[in-house]
């Protein structure tokens, strides 16, 4: 099984940058893919970004050219830098690992874009 941890919420002003991260642990090795999601208040859970374990990468709309999703050196490790923040991209961000045909959520980390 594994488990995902998220960091990096906070309070930013528009326009300004924030980096969250993601860790897995537990069984990575049959990690194949991590997903960004947000859900804002009132609306449904929507995914934001996804990287596979080759490094193909998704967008939505609504974040192309302000988000970038990576990973870092290990496996279990992701990020999503987000600049140009917009009071619209305030929401609770998931980070979700693929494990095979299971996805594993973390508890989430709020993210607040002040206008």
């Amino acid at each position: 099984q594994v488990q995902v941890v998220e960091s990096g919420g906070g309070l930013v002003q528009a326009g300004g940058s924030l980096r969250l991260s993601c860790a897995a642990s537990g069984s990575i090795f049959s990690i194949d893919a991590m997903n960004w999601y947000r859900q804002a208040p009132g609306k449904q859970r929507e995914l934001v970004a996804s990287i596979t374990s080759v490094g193909s990468t998704i967008y939505a709309d609504s974040v192309k050219d302000r988000f970038t999703i990576s990973r870092g050196n290990a496996k279990n490790t992701v990020y999503l830098q987000m600049n140009s923040l917009k009071p619209e991209d305030t929401a609770v961000y998931y980070c979700a690992a693929r494990e095979i045909i299971t996805w594993n959520w973390g508890q989430g980390t709020q993210v607040t874009v002040s206008s």
